[in-house]
């Protein structure tokens, strides 16, 4: 049996909500998002990484979710060859972009040890080599990326500030928020400039998502 047979109707879910966003993916991207589920399914208890242990809600929640970001990231970056994710927890969304973009190479930090240990599991189970796992609080962080996101980590100012030092000249930021927050409104670090809110939709959710964008004043 295949991981995508494992989860059933929510297999189903996933290949139809990927071909609603406009994503054309693999069977075998399919099959790694699949067997990504169960890994979380199996492992999320254990190393804290999610409340949603039914595969319909790691479907909705997380791999949709996820992959909802990876059309507006290929507009706004369509020269893209690195990410780094931020505060990545359980590989959201790190570990969905690297399987749905093969040729970017996918950085996940994370400052707790099992968590980037979960990570690097992953890409060995899913035999993903554009994706590697860090533990590293960002702050001793370093290297230089295109893009930078993250998934409900902190404020802007913070995203922002802690990330400065990491992000190419031409490099942007991606928030990945359900709503922007009274304290997502303050100054943002000199130089860096919020530059588009965009609203997202994600295949068969009734939550509010959007894209926070932002980018060094040129």
């Amino acid at each position: 049996m295949t991981f995508l047979n494992q989860l059933g109707q929510s297999g189903d879910k996933l290949a139809h909500g990927a071909s609603k966003i406009g994503l054309s993916l693999s069977e075998l991207q399919l099959e790694q998002l699949a067997q990504y589920a169960c890994l979380l399914q199996k492992w999320g208890g254990v190393y804290n990484l999610t409340a949603n242990k039914e595969f319909s809600q790691i479907v909705s929640l997380h791999l949709l979710d996820s992959l909802v970001v990876v059309n507006p990231l290929l507009r706004e970056a369509p020269h893209l060859k690195n990410i780094l994710d931020v505060g990545s927890g359980a590989g959201l969304p790190g570990v969905v972009l690297a399987i749905a973009l093969p040729h970017v190479q996918v950085h996940c930090v994370d400052a707790v040890a099992k968590k980037a240990a979960f990570i690097h599991q992953v890409a060995i189970s899913l035999k993903l080599k554009n994706l590697y796992a860090h533990h590293s609080r960002i702050e001793a962080f370093e290297g230089c990326y295109d893009l930078i996101a993250s998934r409900a980590f902190s404020s802007l100012v913070d995203f922002a500030a802690l990330t400065r030092k990491n992000i190419s000249q031409s490099g942007i930021w991606l928030a990945m928020k359900a709503r922007v927050n009274p304290e997502d409104e303050g100054p943002l670090p000199e130089g860096v400039e919020l530059f588009h809110v965009e609203p997202l939709r994600v295949p068969d959710l009734e939550a509010t998502r959007s894209i926070v964008w932002l980018k060094n004043k040129q």
